[in-house]
């Protein structure tokens, strides 16, 4: 149930609007307008919904709501990335990013308002999490950017990325349920290769990935490649070790054929010298991966800074060196709050939602 004491029309199966309709002496086909129009057309309101007759969109009015995601503030820098920051129907905000590329458009998007893991190098770590996204929530932030794209750069959208605020993992059903209906060929219909979901790394929900069969890209947020590094920026790691880690990649690796991505985050004068890469590129040799250097975006205070230019290139090759594959994703939207959480930190609903939740320790479920 929303706010309104109705029950969201998107948590409804085509089959169950289809019994909807019969009930209320209505064509059954009318099921599948609505569906198109939810899923596909990405509407927001039943006023919106122009091929519907007045009486059939009262009759969804009075029965049911559709809470949709508007954007609430946007930034956009001057590399052309698009910052914004989406309210939800209870007043929550989350943010998501729109990085246009020379080959790509990329949505990043989250799955958590807040977050509960305390990474201390991400902005979102200083927000409590105060709940799970749903499905739909999800789904919509990749509408909205859908739409920027189309509007701002005239493009379509190529990648979505599952790195904005929160743990998917944390949220596995409505991640996985987000992903069928971005998927679907009657929702939005991007193929799963061009979907990448990161974690900061929970061993037994990996290996459900990989249970699950799961067709999308799988990222892991690695930052140090030994535990006493990791443990030291990302608590998650004292649960998940990185031999955990490895074994839970190897059965993803074997039941889905998918080799995942290390992100890998240079921090100056923390895991960015010599013996840092070799570190990396002897994991590596743990796992079929590729990796992904990150130049960092400090937050406001923050304990960590940006490497040296010298540093990160001598990193590089020290793992090119050693023969794995690495790409290095430069700094993008430096001039607008553009380090993950940033935006929502700064957001005046968020503060004060952030007074009201006591932040408490996330169980592994």
């Amino acid at each position: 149930m929303t706010t309104t004491g109705k029950r969201s029309i998107r948590t409804l199966t085509q089959d169950e609007l289809k019994a909807f309709f019969t009930e209320h002496g209505e064509k059954a086909f009318r099921a599948k307008q609505v569906w198109e129009w939810l899923w596909q057309k990405s509407a927001r309101s039943f006023e919106g919904m122009t091929n519907l007759s007045k009486d059939t969109r009262t009759l969804l009015e009075t029965n049911f709501s559709l809470p949709a995601v508007c954007v609430d503030t946007f930034q956009v820098s001057r590399d052309r990335t698009i910052k914004s920051a989406f309210r939800l129907h209870d007043g929550n905000i989350v943010e998501g990013v729109l990085i246009p590329t020379e080959t790509r458009m990329t949505a990043c998007i989250s799955s958590q308002v807040g977050c509960s893991l305390t990474c201390k190098f991400c902005a979102t770590g200083r927000l409590a999490r105060l709940r799970n996204l749903e499905a739909e929530e999800i789904y919509d932030q990749v509408a909205l950017i859908k739409e920027q794209a189309q509007q701002h750069y005239q493009q379509s959208l190529t990648n979505i990325v599952y790195m904005g605020m929160g743990e998917p993992l944390l949220n596995y059903r409505n991640t996985l349920d987000s992903v069928e209906r971005i998927t679907a060929p009657d929702g939005l219909g991007m193929s799963p290769q061009r979907i990448t979901v990161s974690t900061a790394g929970i061993a037994k929900m990996i290996k459900k990935l990989g249970d699950d069969e799961v067709k999308f890209n799988l990222a892991l947020s690695l930052h140090a490649a030994n535990d006493f590094k990791r443990n030291r920026i990302m608590p998650i790691n004292e649960q998940n070790t990185l031999d955990a880690l490895a074994e839970a990649l190897n059965y993803f690796y074997e039941k889905t054929g998918t080799r995942v991505t290390f992100e890998f985050i240079v921090f100056k004068d923390f895991n960015d010298a010599v013996q840092d890469a070799k570190e990396l590129a002897a994991y590596c040799k743990k796992v079929p991966a590729k990796v992904n250097i990150i130049e960092y975006n400090p937050i406001d205070d923050g304990e960590f800074k940006q490497t040296l230019p010298e540093r990160l290139n001598q990193f590089t090759r020290v793992l090119e060196d050693n023969h794995v594959i690495v790409n290095v994703r430069r700094s993008r939207g430096k001039d607008i709050d553009a380090a993950c959480g940033q935006l929502a930190n700064k957001n005046e609903a968020v503060q004060k939602n952030q007074e009201l939740a006591p932040r408490k320790v996330e169980k592994q479920d």
